[in-house]
């Protein structure tokens, strides 16, 4: 026999709220209609605190806390855009352009971009950090598909996707730190693997332009993710 799932009220900003305790800050702060940014995050994934993009502030707390992965707690007290909150997530949305090689203007994901559209919501203008400027490559090996490294902000989407939804799990992570980078089987070239299906569901995911398809242009770069949460569902009720 199961046991109930117990409710539990807490405060985000300055509005009450009930969730249930297996819910998590970003779970229940959208349902309100509470905005928290991230771009590694996304219905129908399993939640991987990346991108850190979603800190809030939570009191009686020294530090901040990823909402994505932080579960509700009775009484608990939630400030998603207090200004140490907002210093740290627009010095890491410089970190993320400044680490790679983000130039929007010659992107191919230019204006359908969550990067790009998150740096324009938090109004950056400018980057105060020092460009690394990485010469990184570009895996163009696959008949349908491009994996440009330079795009890439490590949030891992496409690995999730890969394993959970598809089952396949061409995509993981290699090395750490700033070496880090997505690979393909064991490093190989993406138009060599024996094990992607060629679904494409790792390119309707991805936040940046990093996972393109050949021959679509910029204007219909819009990424279709309708099947995420339907699927997980079917996957959850075959268990």
């Amino acid at each position: 026999m199961t046991s109930p799932v117990r409710v539990k009220t807490l405060r985000i900003n300055d509005l009450d709220v009930s969730a249930r305790e297996d819910e998590t800050v970003l779970e229940i702060a959208r349902e309100n209609g509470i905005w928290i940014p991230s771009l590694c995050e996304i219905e129908g994934l399993s939640a991987l605190s990346a991108c850190r993009l979603c800190l809030v502030e939570v009191k009686g707390s020294p530090r901040l806390h990823p909402a994505c992965v932080l579960k509700v707690e009775e009484g608990m007290e939630v400030f998603t855009n207090s200004e140490r909150v907002a210093k740290y997530r627009r010095m890491i949305l410089e970190l993320m352009f400044s680490e790679r090689n983000h130039i929007c203007s010659v992107c191919v994901s230019n204006g359908h971009c969550d990067l790009q559209a998150l740096a324009q919501m938090l109004d950056m203008t400018h980057v105060e950090m020092p460009y690394r400027n990485p010469a990184l490559s570009v895996d163009a090996s696959h008949q349908r598909f491009i994996l440009d490294h330079n795009r890439c902000i490590l949030c891992q989407r496409c690995v999730r996707v890969c394993d959970e939804i598809e089952g396949a799990h061409t995509w993981d992570l290699m090395g750490r730190g700033i070496n880090a980078r997505v690979i393909i089987d064991l490093a190989e070239p993406w138009g060599a693997s024996q094990t992607c299906t060629g679904c494409g569901k790792c390119v309707q995911v991805c936040p940046t332009g990093a996972l393109s398809e050949k021959g679509v242009s910029s204007g219909e770069m819009i990424k279709k993710r309708q099947f995420l949460p339907y699927l997980t569902t079917m996957r959850e009720a075959r268990r």
